[in-house]
């Protein structure tokens, strides 16, 4: 899609749009949110950052990505420089002359960008994202457990549920209920800090080498609180494991409230030592699941809001059906259609929405699987030889499997009954309006069909992206 007017802020919105559905949440977080667009100019685009360091690693590892985004929202062969500025994100692009780059609701990111610089770029501990709040958490079934132990975690930090640990795939929120707790605990005065696993580590390593174990094992055990994020990144790291199992010990033994963050159960996290694993297993741990239909439009109605623009409920629902995996893809699609409808002045309506998708699929972000490459998926995800998964076969697992592949044929490749039956070698197309049907009753109370089906989607999504 191409844009007639050619304002830096409002490109660099787009780009961002597009590449947040295409990056991982850690390194858009770290690298990318805090950036501006500066200049654009006879084929070149600037791209304002904080220091040297995050424009060399711009530069370096994320090169062809930015360069893509760029080039599909301007429509035009465009080359990519990164340039350190006085002031990111708002700033820079308020002294270039184009809309101001704010967070994703407009507040100002200042205080936002220092939480996720590295840590060698900064002298102080890393801030709390202003935006991940209890208030702003849209509650559903797929999460109220663990944003009720979160809020009772946060209300009586230390004796209830400790330690908390809370799993989920990537972008369901679960480190958005770790700045909330923290903010909670702010609030009341609490000492705390928040560190993510790969941080922790850095910091453990630089203590060894400088000869300052002291300082850090005084500085962790200080703490009324440690909220640590992603700690399956703790697995293979032997001499970390062992630092993070003594400071455990040494706030669990005091009372002090450890919040964890984990993308698998602690049973799958098998590499950790066992007695990590067994002191995470004595607190609390929940998982979230991704959200049903219902919680998805209120996240996107609730994030509108925030934006202060007026999207319709068919471009809300046009949104919801079709993003599905995660909350960070769902916010990064409505980012990605108010940025374009910004761009092109055109109304946020359904067809703009329609379009801004399509364009999506084409740049090859989010292609729409084939029948055969759903009937591969379910086949491997459940270990059922594709010839029986469409044979005559009728086991439990062979039909659960079958009865899967149906309702993504049906929900994610747009197939009718008729030929979803053909493909799986049915001759009646009410197998397949009565095996979707049983999919859809069954799989709001049953979390692990929910778990098998993302879990194929997201197999989907990686076979499309090759």
């Amino acid at each position: 899609m191409s844009s007639r007017t050619q304002q830096p802020g409002q490109i660099w919105d787009a780009a961002l749009g597009e590449l947040q559905l295409q990056v991982a949440r850690p390194a858009f977080e770290t690298w990318l949110r805090d950036t501006g667009g500066v200049a654009h100019a006879n084929g070149e685009f600037v791209v304002g950052t904080a220091n040297a360091f995050v424009s060399e690693m711009l530069e370096h590892r994320m090169y062809p990505l930015i360069e893509r985004a760029i080039e599909h929202v301007v429509g035009a062969p465009t080359t990519v420089r990164f340039q350190v500025v006085a002031q990111t994100g708002a700033s820079a692009s308020e002294s270039s002359g184009a809309p101001a780059l704010a967070a994703e609701d407009g507040e100002p990111q200042a205080e936002y960008a220092a939480s996720h610089l590295p840590r060698a770029a900064m002298a102080a501990p890393p801030a709390l994202n202003a935006r991940y709040t209890f208030g702003r958490f849209i509650v559903g079934k797929s999460n109220e457990l663990a944003h009720a132990a979160a809020q009772a975690v946060a209300d009586n930090p230390g004796y209830v549920y400790n330690p908390l640990v809370l799993y989920s795939e990537v972008g369901l929120g679960k480190t958005h209920l770790l700045h909330a707790i923290g903010h909670e605990a702010l609030g009341k005065g609490k000492s705390l800090i928040y560190a993510t696993t790969e941080e922790f580590t850095n910091e453990y390593i630089s203590a060894i080498r400088e000869g300052k174990t002291e300082e850090f094992r005084q500085r962790y055990r200080s703490a009324g609180l440690l909220l640590l994020d992603d700690i399956q990144f703790l697995i293979g790291k032997e001499q970390t494991q062992e630092g993070f199992f003594h400071t455990f010990n040494a706030l669990h033994m005091s009372n002090r409230q450890i919040v964890i963050t984990s993308d698998r159960p602690v049973s799958a996290l098998k590499i950790l030592e066992e007695r990590i694993s067994s002191r995470l297993s004595g607190g609390l741990v929940v998982d979230i699941q991704a959200p049903d239909l219902e919680t998805r439009l209120a996240i996107l109605s609730a994030k509108a809001e925030q934006m202060g623009v007026d999207a319709s409920g068919e471009v809300l629902e046009l949104l919801g059906a079709r993003i599905f995996r995660n909350i960070r893809e769902l916010e990064g699609s409505l980012n990605r259609v108010v940025a374009y409808a910004k761009l092109t002045r055109r109304p946020l309506d359904a067809e703009l929405a329609q379009q801004v998708i399509a364009d999506t699929q084409d740049a090859g972000a989010s292609r729409q699987p084939t029948e055969q490459q759903v009937i591969d998926a379910v086949s491997a995800h459940f270990g059922v030889d594709r010839a029986a998964l469409c044979g005559p076969k009728r086991d439990k697992k062979t039909a659960l499997a079958r009865q899967v592949a149906m309702y993504i044929m049906r929900e994610d490749v747009a197939m009718g009954a008729t030929a979803i039956a053909r493909a799986v070698g049915r001759k009646d197309h009410s197998t397949v309006l009565h095996g979707c049907k049983s999919i859809e009753n069954h799989q709001n109370a049953d979390a692990k069909l929910r778990r098998d089906i993302l879990r194929v989607r997201e197999a989907l999504a990686g076979a499309g992206r090759n």
